[in-house]
């Protein structure tokens, strides 16, 4: 396979400003939808789960078949996997009462074990390399892995700590701001440190999804579910036709 073809096959878009904030708001949308089918709607975290997971499986086999970039359909799978992300972190958070402590650190190990597999399997876990089936699937257990993390890691923060939603989402901006300064004025692992980006959007987008829809009692806004989500899909359905939208590795 040459350079040329192989960035053809990459389907998974550039990582620019646009990116990361589409991110954040599929990330939000996911903490406020999963909450919406398994609080609002009370179909419980296994229930929810369930449906989720099987949308998410769906659309990921969808993803590998097509044979190039396709935002909508790459951004279709990311809110999947994070609405997935939620309801199956609060279903071992809560559910199977291993608590947030236990949750974070189970899915930590599942994330790191993944990557490491990755890494091992097929030489790096860079997005300018998942040009064929093998990192694909790879690529999408990593992110539903750090997008359940995330959702764990937003509540231990916020609830476990004491924190609070507002307060957790600055910890996590600061956070976000560090590794951005790494990124561009230092030599770390520029690999490394998007994926350690990647897994902080996630709890980010849940203190913020918390905030939106919990009770005034708890610290919220409580705005309804249902319509919370609703404004955010529409939101990053306008963000993906107005910010360009290019496949990982892509010359212009």
């Amino acid at each position: 396979m040459t350079q040329t073809t192989k960035v053809l096959l990459i389907k998974v878009p550039a990582v620019t400003l646009g990116f990361w904030i589409i991110k954040i708001l599929c990330t939000t949308l996911g903490e406020t939808g999963g909450d919406a089918f398994s609080m609002t709607w009370n179909l419980g975290y296994l229930v929810s789960t369930g449906i989720f997971a099987v949308l998410l499986i769906g659309l990921v086999v969808a993803q590998i078949k097509t044979k190039t970039f396709k935002p909508w359909l790459y951004w279709a799978t990311i809110i999947a996997s994070t609405t997935a992300g939620t309801t199956l972190a609060d279903f071992a958070d809560r559910s199977l009462h291993i608590g947030y402590t236990g949750g974070t650190l189970l899915l930590l190990s599942l994330l790191l074990i993944t990557l490491f597999a990755w890494k091992k399997s097929t030489g790096t876990i860079s997005v300018d390399s998942i040009s064929n089936p093998k990192s694909e699937i790879f690529y999408w257990t990593a992110i539903t892995f750090s997008q359940t993390l995330g959702t764990a890691l937003g509540d231990w923060f916020a609830d476990t700590n004491g924190l609070g939603y507002l307060h957790s989402a600055f910890a996590f901006g600061v956070l976000l701001l560090l590794v951005t300064f790494l990124y561009f004025r230092t030599k770390v692992s520029k690999v490394m440190l998007f994926w350690a980006a990647f897994i902080l959007t996630r709890p980010l987008g849940a203190v913020v999804g918390d905030f939106l829809d919990k009770p005034f009692a708890k610290g919220g806004l409580d705005i309804s579910r249902p319509m919370i989500s609703l404004i955010l899909l529409v939101a990053i359905a306008i963000l993906i036709i107005v910010l360009p939208q290019k496949a990982a590795g892509k010359q212009h």
